[in-house]
């Protein structure tokens, strides 16, 4: 099954989340192919710990393989290629862990039917050999989600099963921004249905991702004042409000991330040795990194029989 993370903005936790979730779904013991579609920022591999491609490689990356620069992308073995001290060694029970990453300094770069026929390709032949694939796309409307659309939308292409994750952070302007990406004028569902999707079959493929959700009860704001702590319920409150308002309320919502001060200084994999040993992570973040990893394929939790 395919996954295409988006976001409307910068700055939601999409690709760490999205990295948090593929290194739980391997564990598990799934095969997981992480694709780095973010072609103006192709950093996931920092995330992964991966040296030599904290931002990208020098080449056949996913730049050279979608503009025909090279016959096919380089794939990074995360177990073996990872500094990471917990990663080094693929874990007992595993699946594969594989990174596909863009070029360094690659950018944006407009699509033509070569680049669709490429795209379409190398997803038929990484579906077919891998449990889970995560396409991280650009955040915004932008060539990466378009291609996306496209290419799901071509003949040989729509028996894939493909869902999205729409990431934001539980602010206002996110909201309305999360919101505007899938429903608006030149969002998701419009630019789907302009390229041959059917309006209902995508609406129910898309839920929505809250990044760094305040809890004004987890122990992380033990030391809010009652002021405080009434103001963030205050503000909670109000945000459901527009959320439901704007179609992106809580039926629409796979899962919640809370606001974790480690993920707030580095953006990294969090691991059991971070929650259970080392005590730098809540014990809360692991929890829903778990229980949005096991949503992303289970039928009943996207609201299908």
């Amino acid at each position: 099954m395919i996954f295409f993370a988006a976001s409307d903005k910068g700055g939601t936790g999409r690709s760490v989340t999205t990295a948090n979730l593929a290194y739980r779904r391997a564990l598990s013991g799934d095969d997981v192919c992480y694709v780095d579609f973010d072609f103006g920022s192709p950093t996931t591999a920092a995330v992964f710990d991966v040296p030599g491609a904290l931002s990208g490689i020098e080449k056949d990356g996913l730049h050279s393989y979608l503009r025909g620069g090279c016959g096919e992308p380089e794939r990074i073995d995360v177990w073996a290629r990872t500094e990471h001290p917990e990663l080094r060694l693929r874990p007992v029970g595993a699946g594969r862990l594989v990174l596909l990453p863009g070029d360094l300094s690659g950018g944006e770069f407009a699509i033509d039917a070569d680049t669709l026929r490429r795209c379409a390709d190398l997803l038929l032949r990484l579906s077919g050999e891998f449990d889970l694939v995560l396409v991280d796309l650009s955040a915004g409307r932008s060539f990466a989600m378009e291609m996306a659309l496209t290419v799901t939308s071509m003949p040989e292409t729509r028996g894939l099963p493909a869902r999205w994750l729409v990431y934001h952070r539980w602010t206002r302007q996110h909201v309305v921004a999360a919101a505007g990406l899938v429903h608006g004028s030149r969002g998701i569902v419009a630019g789907g249905v302009a390229r041959g999707h059917d309006e209902e079959l995508l609406r129910g493929a898309i839920r929505f991702v809250r990044a760094a959700v305040p809890d004004a009860d987890s122990p992380v704001w033990s030391q809010l004042t009652p002021a405080q702590a009434a103001w963030l319920r205050e503000c909670d409150l109000s945000l459901r409000e527009l959320a439901a308002e704007l179609g992106v309320g809580y039926a629409r919502v796979l899962g919640s991330t809370p606001l974790e001060p480690v993920l707030q200084w580095r953006e990294q994999l969090i691991t059991d040795t971070d929650v259970d040993d080392r005590g730098i992570v809540t014990p809360q973040t692991r929890q829903a990194l778990m229980d949005l990893a096991d949503r992303l394929t289970d039928d009943k939790a996207w609201g299908r029989p």
